[in-house]
């Protein structure tokens, strides 16, 4: 529920250090989608015309790909631009277009399937979009007909709001108060577990404010060798939510790349408060929660913003409990989408398959990002 002015330039500064990484080591999709007219595909077939309307997608050059259209005349290329981007700022706002995939499903003389997948990088990670396309022949090319995905619209309203505040006073530098400040709210682990995987040592846990102001939170975790020395450090960065009410609980999951278990004789935590100033909302609804099984293990629903205003970015954690109460994972997604008022959108948390048969109960909470909202 932190507000906008430091996830803007975060995300701004992360997308710009993103587009240096993959100008300096490009990969091979980086360099389809970066190259110049020698690497244009033949719109003689229909996988060929799906890949020049990618790769123009990729390029954001959208005049062209709204023109290569064979469906344009149905809706705008403002329309086209937000089908793709979203309507109101976003991880899609900020998404670099990574790679994709086209993969052929049917043809005929006349038209044919292809399914094209988008891989979309933020700061965060990658999502994924899927898209059935109709191809259809126009003369010797192939062009397009895009699936446009219209976002629904908040009618006109007025939403009666009624939450908890709370502001932050601190000493400035011309009052007489000495050394006074206002300490840092209370903040204790409940829950920590470390575990081998694969990829390395994972952290994972739940922090409780205990404290009757709001704290912005995080956690470090050192790992100790069995000489005493040090073998690692790292912080939860984003699989936490940082702002927590008075009395909230949150997950957190730390991972060491490239360190075994046995390796480990005791991990030092330290958990770090920060008081800050924060409201009750957006209140954030959670429906139609599923646990689905394995193979393919997720946590389904829809998040559903209760409030009157935009959320730009929603983070859902899910934490997942054994028969005992035991925490067996700590898994979470973002919506690409920004979260208009009482317009459901959909989430999904995979979950590893060897977990996944071993979770009885879960929990689900969501952290907000607004631009331009309160401090």
């Amino acid at each position: 529920m932190k507000s906008g002015g430091l996830i803007a330039i975060l995300l701004g500064i992360l997308t710009v250090v993103l587009v240096v990484i993959g100008t300096i080591w490009p990969g091979q999709t980086a360099v389809a989608l970066a190259g110049g007219a020698t690497l244009t595909h033949s719109s003689t077939t229909p996988e060929g015309a799906v890949q020049n309307l990618a790769t123009a997608i990729g390029r954001r050059d959208w005049g062209q790909a709204y023109s290569s259209l064979a469906n344009k005349g149905e809706f705008s290329q403002e329309d086209f631009l937000r089908d793709l981007t979203g309507s109101y700022e976003s991880l899609r706002t900020y998404a670099t277009l990574d790679g994709y995939d086209v993969r052929p499903l049917h043809q005929s003389d006349s038209d044919a399937n292809v399914q094209l997948r988008l891989h979309w990088s933020t700061v965060v990670g990658v999502f994924n979009d899927s898209r059935d396309l109709h191809v259809v022949r126009n003369g010797g090319r192939w062009q397009v007909d895009w699936p446009l995905v219209k976002e629904q619209r908040v009618p006109p309203q007025v939403i009666p709001v009624n939450y908890l505040r709370w502001d932050v006073i601190y000493r400035g530098a011309s009052d007489d108060w000495g050394a006074q400040d206002v300490e840092a709210p209370h903040v204790r682990i409940v829950d920590m577990h470390p575990v081998d995987r694969a990829e390395g040592v994972v952290i994972m846990g739940e922090l409780l404010n205990e404290d009757v102001v709001p704290a912005y939170v995080s956690v470090r975790a050192t790992l100790l060798g069995k000489d005493g020395s040090t073998i690692a450090s790292e912080g939860s960065f984003d699989k936490i939510s940082h702002i927590l009410l008075p009395k909230q609980v949150t997950p957190f999951f730390i991972q060491f790349h490239n360190v075994m278990l046995s390796q480990v004789s005791s991990v030092r935590m330290d958990p770090l408060s920060e008081l800050v100033p924060a409201s009750a909302d957006p209140v954030i609804e959670i429906q139609n929660q599923k646990m689905n099984p394995a193979p393919g293990a997720t946590l389904t629903g829809q998040v559903v913003d209760q409030s009157g205003e935009i959320v730009n970015v929603a983070h859902v954690l899910g934490t997942f409990y054994d028969k005992t109460g035991q925490l067996v994972w700590v898994g979470d997604t973002y919506v690409d989408r920004a979260l208009q008022p009482s317009i459901p959108e959909n989430f999904s948390i995979p979950i590893p398959e060897d977990l996944a048969r071993k979770v009885s109960t879960e929990r689900a909470v969501v952290a907000t990002y607004r631009v331009g909202g309160p401090q």
